[in-house]
């Protein structure tokens, strides 16, 4: 299994950036996301937290994310999904939202995704 890391570039300003490292059981993603064949993008990230959770008894999930559209939703919702039925079988699951304090409707955006999910999400305001 190997770490995946994406920068942004000036070409894609609208794909996040995503580190998902193997040796520390930290997966970030920051930044905006809205591209096109949302789905796509977000697959390989899926994949690769399942077979992580496959192997291993740990994780730490940071979003930091400052725009997301719909489709980004979709995705979200299911990388939270497989970490809540990680955690059921015995697995140890932070899950971390980092916000602007300045954009109220994100906290509302959370919130529905730790009802929806059924995870508990740690909202972290940003300096």
């Amino acid at each position: 299994m190997e770490n995946i890391v994406l920068t942004t570039s000036p070409e894609t300003p609208y794909f996040p950036e995503v580190n998902f490292d193997v040796q520390s059981g930290t997966c970030e993603i920051k930044g905006e996301s809205y591209m096109e064949e949302t789905y796509k993008f977000y697959l390989p990230l899926i994949t690769w937290i399942k077979e992580y959770c496959d192997s291993n008894n740990e994780i730490v999930f940071n979003i930091k994310l400052i725009y997301l559209n719909t489709s980004t939703t979709k995705c979200l919702l299911d990388m939270l999904e497989l970490l809540k039925k990680f955690e059921e079988k015995g697995g140890k699951v932070q899950v971390n939202w980092y916000y602007d304090k300045s954009d109220p409707d994100m906290v509302d955006e959370v919130e529905d995704f730790e009802a929806e999910a059924g995870i508990k999400i740690n909202l972290i305001e940003k300096e």
